[in-house]
């Protein structure tokens, strides 16, 4: 098996990324979306992550993309300049391989670089132990749940919210700048 790789995501990387997000959408509870977007939507959601600096990567083995991570702001008012929320989609064929957590584990050494403090982790449903556990085994601490809060496939969901402290969190001023949350 050929190596994996983590690298920005890129416009050609899009087909592969509508793909695993619509499998979510699909037959997950991780979303609330409840309709796949298409590329063209995808790449709309990139490119305003992208234009504020964030992370948006992809995990690539032998040409194919296997997962996807991103962080995008968590508000868009100025005082939540230094937290983000997370999200990741990992290819139904990669689930549990490990490279989810490699992943993530990059998008919050790019967040830590960055200089933000707070990642925020809303996970859909609270039986999703993968994610949940992903997000433990990184670090993160369970915050709240929120019940039954959407209604999915027949279903009420419920949303857990987890948090990871970055770069000294709320113990000390800002050293960075912070997200230009004006620029999009």
């Amino acid at each position: 098996m050929s190596e994996l790789i983590f690298r920005t995501a890129r416009p050609d990387d899009i087909d592969a990324i509508t793909s695993i997000y619509a499998h979510h959408v699909l037959h997950g509870f991780g979303t609330f979306e409840e309709v796949p977007p298409s590329p063209d939507q995808m790449a709309q959601r990139m490119g305003a992550i992208l234009k504020y600096g964030l992370p948006y990567m992809v995990a690539v083995r032998d040409g194919q993309v296997l997962a996807y991570a991103y962080a995008s702001p968590f508000r868009l008012r100025g005082a939540y300049r230094y937290t983000v929320e997370d999200s990741i989609y990992v290819a139904p064929d990669a689930v549990s391989t490990g490279i989810g957590k490699a992943l993530l584990g990059s998008v919050l050494k790019a967040c830590t670089a960055l200089g933000l403090r707070q990642v925020i982790a809303v996970i859909g449903d609270s039986d999703n132990a993968g994610s949940i556990g992903l997000h433990k085994a990184l670090g993160f601490e369970m915050m709240t749940t929120l019940k039954g809060v959407g209604y999915k496939h027949g279903r009420w969901v419920d949303s857990v919210w987890m948090q990871k402290t970055l770069n000294g969190g709320a113990d000390c001023a800002p050293d960075a700048p912070g997200l230009d949350l004006s620029a999009v």
